[in-house]
């Protein structure tokens, strides 16, 4: 597996080409997904973890590695010597499996019917039950006042998308969302893998709760969803008392809405930071 090595520093974070590649991130389910791909591809690494408390996603340094200030990102010798920056999620798996996973591990030859499968099955992921389900969040375990509709709409769109996950995964003849495990598989794992907080029950999704065991079985995915900290969600929903749970939802809150806030603030000033 891949050696996972932590930093917090922005000067180090920050230098020319570096080996081994090196990853921003914190704990999220995008977050994840370049983690769990890395250790899947057995891709040396190190981790910058971004202090989104501090706002160190905002710093001058992190925005001219991702200008939109946001994880994850990537930084990387590219194949002409010289370093290279790469940030959203799909397009950072689309670069891991185009220049290192040769033996086509976690996708499919360019051009094959597969592989166009798979960035349709990616890209749906990415624009659709990403935000879908992060917006459930939000308005369930961010927002104090309650907004019915939005609760609805997005509660609603969230399990509507599930459902055509649900269905790929009952005629599925591999067990997976493709003919193998894929670097679909991961993105759409990492969300689920959140989806109790969110407030979706696996238990309306038997197919679903199936695959997300038998993919949590792989000790690449057991390791990278612990980067660059253990994750979480588990942990809450777990803890019966509701403690746990209720800090965490007013420490996420705290950070979510002070960083709105700020960018809100910032685009009355035209700050690129915002």
């Amino acid at each position: 597996m891949a050696a996972a090595i932590h930093s917090n520093s922005a000067a180090e974070a920050s230098k020319g080409p570096q080996q081994p590649l090196t990853l921003y991130t914190t704990q999220t389910p995008n977050g994840i997904k370049i983690s769990i791909a890395l250790e899947e591809l057995e891709i040396p690494y190190k981790v910058f973890k971004h202090d989104f408390v501090a706002r160190t996603q905002k710093e001058p340094w992190y925005l001219a590695i991702n200008p939109n200030g946001r994880i994850p990102a990537i930084t990387d010798t590219f194949s002409d010597g010289s370093q290279i920056h790469l940030w959203e999620s799909g397009s950072i798996l689309k670069y891991l499996v185009e220049q290192y996973d040769k033996d086509f591990k976690l996708w499919y030859p360019a051009g094959t019917r597969e592989n166009y499968e798979l960035f349709s099955w990616l890209f749906f992921q990415i624009g659709g039950l990403g935000p879908m389900q992060g917006q459930m969040t939000h308005f369930n375990r961010h927002v104090t006042e309650k907004i019915p509709y939005a609760i609805e709409r997005y509660s609603n769109e969230t399990r509507r998308l599930y459902s055509v996950l649900e269905k790929q995964l009952a005629t599925s003849q591999s067990g997976f969302i493709l003919s193998k495990f894929t670097i679909v598989d991961i993105c759409f794992w990492s969300m689920v893998a959140a989806s109790g907080w969110a407030g979706v029950s696996l238990a309306e999704f038997p197919e679903i709760h199936r695959w997300y065991e038998k993919v949590l079985s792989r000790p690449s995915v057991a390791k990278g969803m612990n980067v660059p900290e253990p994750h979480p969600i588990q942990v809450l929903m777990d803890d019966k008392t509701g403690q746990k749970a209720k800090e965490f939802e007013e420490y996420s809150r705290s950070w979510v809405m002070t960083g709105m806030a700020k960018d809100a603030e910032g685009l009355k000033k035209r700050d690129p930071a915002c």
